[in-house]
């Protein structure tokens, strides 16, 4: 068994990012960042536990703080010569934010060989679901970190990420937990110095309110283009949680997102959206 487990709720309110010194020339932000996340318990059942012991060494990657926590060492980075030693070659990589439990990376691993995929997750279940369905496959480009995704990006130097995915990420509905969404300007900024150039960053949502958040935080931005080219009607205001259906009567502005991205498999919880009558919406923002 997992030497630390999670007892109650774990739950932080803000702290104090500092950048670790980069390769650029811009000087270090400084951001309060709020957690996307709250983590509960997530005790293993005994095929996950047999899963976790199974597979951990071979695709969990040793990059936390200490045992039970979520942060990253201290004197760890995301740098070429650390994904070069850590998949033992030069492929492109690939990151996904909040991976469940593992079926849209994992396929994406299964599919693409001669691409590196790091699957960021922080819940248990989730971790061990997709180590054993790496495992079954015995996938060779797939790692898994549970960490918090923003203080990964937040370590990584220039241009050594092809892709960024965040699918379906936690809503957040009520108004006043809006802030603890993960898509923010903080993130776009990491994840952009974090990208090739051209790369993308590839985000889902099957809620409204969600969609209109990211048109906020990323249409505007100078360093991202939003490549798509379906047009949507959004409302202008936002909702939160018990008067959702207040949307509908809001004026509303069109935007621009884009089709369906092939590379994600349709996962049960986007079936459950769907069978609910929500509207999926895709985004692919290119770094320049």
């Amino acid at each position: 068994m997992r030497g630390v487990s999670d007892t109650g709720r774990y739950k932080r309110t803000m702290h104090e990012l500092e950048e670790q010194p980069t390769n650029d020339t811009a000087q270090p932000r400084h951001e309060h960042l709020v957690l996307s996340f709250v983590r509960r318990s997530g005790r293993l059942d005994a095929r996950l536990q047999r899963a976790w012991d199974t597979y951990a060494d071979t695709y969990l990657l040793p990059l936390n703080a200490g045992e039970g926590s979520l942060d990253i060492r201290d004197d760890w980075r995301l740098t070429d010569d650390w994904i070069r030693s850590t998949w033992g070659n030069d492929h492109p990589l690939i990151v996904e934010i909040g991976t469940g439990q593992g079926e849209n990376i994992v396929a994406a691993a299964a599919q693409h060989p001669q691409t590196n995929y790091l699957a960021l997750e922080v819940y248990d279940p989730g971790v061990a679901h997709t180590m054993l369905r790496a495992g079954k496959q015995q996938l060779g480009n797939l790692r898994i970190a549970q960490i918090n995704a923003p203080e990964l990006f937040a370590k990584a130097d220039t241009a050594t990420v092809n892709e960024v995915w965040t699918f379906f990420p936690d809503p957040w509905p009520k108004m006043k937990h809006h802030k603890r969404r993960i898509v923010q300007p903080a993130l776009a900024e990491a994840i952009h110095r974090a990208l090739i150039p051209g790369g993308l960053w590839r985000i889902a949502t099957d809620i409204e309110d969600y969609a209109l958040h990211v048109h906020e935080i990323m249409d505007a931005r100078t360093d991202f283009r939003n490549t798509g080219d379906v047009t949507v009607s959004l409302p202008t205001g936002h909702v939160g949680k018990g008067n959702a259906d207040l949307a509908q009567d809001m004026p509303h502005a069109d935007f621009v997102e884009s089709a369906r991205f092939d590379g994600r498999v349709l996962t049960n919880f986007e079936k459950k959206g769907l069978d609910a009558g929500r509207v999926i919406h895709d985004f692919a923002y290119q770094a320049i």
